[in-house]
């Protein structure tokens, strides 16, 4: 059997659902979380207007506009070895085909876990921390056969069928958004558009459609893409599952930045204080360097979020606004501004040999006091320092709170922990989030 076609074959018989059952309801009601922050933002106000515009919109339509609105959050989960953010793509995937379906919630808890499967899977093979530096998101290139794997179980395709509906996606899959950075709306419709591709392939597959199953096994992605995926991660422990590997961010923030925000913090609460500091230097993997070595543009969400300087700062001046989504000018108060201008963020080959297992940082700060260091390869919501029930409600709390107020937002975190475990509450979370979205 090929590498797809032993995917496949797992993914049909939906063996891992029950076992995962606490982590998925974590997951969903982090995912939940995203999803409705992401809708009330200027570029999701967009894209659902984007998807009301749609005449005859579809099931897949819906899930083009609710997994881009998911990901444009930067509040979502990821998966550090393989670059994904899968989240974003398989859980609202799940929910929307599962809730038109009526599908039982032990079905919807095996096709979540077969999305995650299979992007971090792919996402590994695919080398996706390495390829996103080339401009090649890794997570636009796994969404198909993300949701691809998730629609086929919700369907109920047969190993073979499932296979193919795999191999098609990955024909369907597209390298990038544009150039990395910069204010780009593309992007999430890109994502969307990806998503939307899986529920294509799954139901041309339900209805006799073929691939190439040994796609991986050919060089048509080295030709295309000049990527060799090693297919030999997409079979291997199929037993252990890869959900059990995904992160939770603590805060809103490209993942990238957060090490350094959390080293920050940790010495923040051993006493430093901003006004002691005369220069904090930030060590990087290479890779990312220039990904958040850069100040912010006011108005421009993307630059606060991925910008080491900006979260440090707020990491000791304001934290409470690591939970906004939507950039203020305000935001960058004289304090902010200041404490910015002493943060100096340079490339360090020596945290490679962390990388991607872990997105490290080593910070430096220099005070009147003397020298303080403190390297950080691990932060909250790690597989390493997972998040509790309590610590991901807290979460969804300072996310949510602000944007629908903390009683509407403490109504939404249990349905989001009901979604995966009884029957018809799917549905019923659906609905919760389009009266939260408005």
């Amino acid at each position: 059997m090929t590498a797809i076609e032993q995917l496949g074959a797992q993914i049909a018989r939906g063996t891992q659902g029950a076992q995962l059952a606490e982590r998925i309801a974590l997951h969903i009601g982090d995912t939940t979380a995203a999803w409705v922050a992401g809708a009330r933002s200027d570029e999701g106000r967009a894209l659902l207007a984007f998807g009301a515009s749609l005449q005859g919109a579809s099931m897949a339509d819906r899930v083009l506009v609710r997994c881009a609105v998911t990901r444009l959050s930067e509040v979502d989960d990821i998966h550090l070895a393989s670059g994904t953010t899968p989240g974003s793509v398989v859980i609202p995937a799940a929910l929307t085909v599962g809730a038109e379906r009526g599908a039982p919630a032990a079905l919807i808890r095996e096709a979540i876990a077969a999305g995650y499967e299979t992007m971090v899977r792919f996402g590994v093979a695919f080398n996706g921390p390495t390829i996103l530096y080339r401009g090649i998101w890794p997570t636009y290139f796994t969404a198909p056969a993300g949701v691809a794997a998730v629609t086929a179980r919700l369907l109920g395709l047969d190993e073979k069928q499932t296979a193919h509906a795999l191999a098609l996606a990955l024909v369907f899959s597209s390298p990038g958004v544009a150039h990395p950075a910069g204010p780009r709306m593309g992007r999430w419709l890109s994502l969307g558009h990806a998503a939307r591709h899986g529920v294509t392939a799954a139901v041309a597959a339900q209805e006799g459609f073929t691939g190439d199953v040994q796609l991986l096994e050919k060089d048509f992605f080295s030709a295309i893409y000049a990527i060799t995926p090693d297919a030999k991660v997409i079979a291997e422990g199929l037993g252990k599952p890869a959900l059990a590997g995904v992160s939770l961010k603590p805060w809103c923030a490209a993942r990238q930045t957060i090490a350094a925000s959390q080293a920050v913090k940790e010495l923040a609460q051993d006493g430093l204080k901003a006004e002691d500091i005369r220069e904090i230097h930030v060590s990087v993997p290479p890779p990312y360097l220039k990904m958040v070595n850069h100040g912010v543009i006011k108005g421009d969400r993307s630059s606060y979020l991925t910008s080491v300087p900006c979260q440090v700062a707020l990491s000791l001046v304001d934290p409470s606004e690591q939970y906004a989504l939507k950039p203020e000018p305000s935001r960058i108060t004289p304090a902010v501004e200041t404490l910015m201008g002493k943060v100096v963020v340079e490339a360090d080959e020596k945290l490679l040999q962390h990388f991607p297992r872990t997105w490290p940082a080593r910070v430096r700060v220099t005070t009147s006091m003397g020298m303080l260091e403190k390297e950080m390869l691990h932060v909250p919501g790690d597989p390493e320092r997972v998040f509790s029930a309590a610590q991901a409600e807290h979460k969804f709390g300072r996310v949510l709170g602000r944007v629908i107020g903390e009683q509407a937002s403490g109504g939404l975190w249990s349905q989001s922990q009901r979604a995966s475990s009884q029957d018809g509450a799917a549905a019923d979370l659906v609905k919760g989030i389009s009266q939260a979205i408005g």
